[in-house]
């Protein structure tokens, strides 16, 4: 038995071995690639401007380069894949900025973003996060940047393409809206909320990545009994990064004062019986499917500083949409700013 446990022990040490030569052997050959894709990007745009006085000599240079090398290397050279190439090369033109941990595939989904900081913040999110390729292209899609940027200024909208996603305080987690298009229901009145949050549970995986950084799943359905009456928090989270516990309740149509009511109820229970020494204060989230206007993107509502509503999204809308939605709101906060602004001035003078 002793043998037999020491064999399985070498084994096991020798199969991290050979897992862990692997993934590195991947990761140093994946980069070679990416650094010769650099070279040959800058090759293109250098022969371009040599011979830039043809204004057809770029579609000529590309179709020529390409018929030669799919010839000589195969199809991975078409004129398609080198216009990624040569726009590799403008979008990063630091050789030394290249990150080893991301793929071609990561930098090709990458340089579908146009905004430089916003792909900064998926370069280093994707990093600090560990994306693989259809993670980070969900990411893109569903406008991380813009929903986490939507209620900070542009001071800290500058941290987020240099820095990444910081949190250091509650409402650093929170996103408006938040997109659960991959529970695959329909935005329809014939769910309830239950049906959402079974769906959420079995696919938690992609939960945890649209919460986004330091969630761990704790409990569903939690309850709490005060007075012989049970009352059931829907989804319950810790955040080790805050260091706090994070309640979710699901409502299927307008946010309420009830609701507010019950989840600030909750908050104060778990701050009383469940915190434990060295935890932050308890941070409770309500997702509803319809607010009004004027709280159309997350609201750190009045009563508490550490409630806060947001709206789900069942379906993930066209880009131009959800655009055109971010900017409504953008717009309506900077509006309400103003409004605050002559008030202040007018104490100081």
């Amino acid at each position: 038995m002793i043998e037999k446990r020491g064999i399985t022990g070498a084994y096991i040490s020798i199969r991290e071995i050979i897992e862990k030569a692997r993934s590195t052997a991947y990761r140093a050959v994946n980069f070679i690639m990416v650094a010769a894709y650099w070279n040959i990007g800058r090759i293109i745009i250098e022969e371009e401007q040599e011979g830039k006085k043809r204004a057809d000599y770029g579609s000529y240079l590309l179709k020529e380069l390409s018929a030669r090398l799919t010839k000589e290397y195969g199809p991975g050279f078409d004129e398609r894949n080198l216009r990624y190439i040569r726009q590799f090369f403008v979008s990063y033109p630091i050789r030394n900025a290249l990150r080893s941990e991301l793929s071609w595939t990561h930098y090709r989904t990458l340089l579908h973003v146009e905004n430089k900081q916003a792909r900064d913040f998926y370069t280093i999110e994707c990093i600090n996060s560990r994306w693989n390729t259809r993670e980070l292209e969900r990411q893109i899609n569903t406008l991380l940047y813009e929903r986490l940027a939507l209620s900070k200024d542009k001071k800290k909208v500058m941290q987020l393409s240099t820095k990444g996603q910081g949190i250091q305080k509650p409402e650093d987690i929170i996103k408006d809206p938040y997109v659960l298009e991959f529970l695959n229901l329909k935005e329809n009145k014939g769910f309830h909320e239950k049906d959402i949050e079974k769906a959420l549970i079995e696919k938690s995986k992609e939960l945890l990545l649209e919460l986004g950084k330091g969630f761990s799943f704790v409990e569903r359905q939690s309850r709490i009994t005060v007075d012989g009456e049970h009352y059931y928090v829907d989804l319950v989270f810790y955040n080790y990064i805050l260091k706090c516990f994070v309640l979710i309740d699901l409502k299927v149509g307008r946010l309420t004062h009830h609701d507010i009511g019950q989840m600030d109820f909750y908050v104060r229970y778990f701050e009383k019986e469940k915190k434990q020494k060295g935890d932050n204060p308890t941070i409770g989230l309500i997702l509803c499917s319809d607010k009004n206007a004027a709280m159309a993107k997350y609201t750190l509502l009045e009563n508490s500083k550490h409630i806060f509503a947001s709206k789900y999204r069942l379906c993930l809308p066209d880009e131009e949409t959800l655009k055109k939605e971010l900017a409504y709101e953008r717009q309506r906060l900077e509006e309400k700013q103003e409004t605050v602004s002559p008030k202040l001035t007018k104490e100081v003078q």
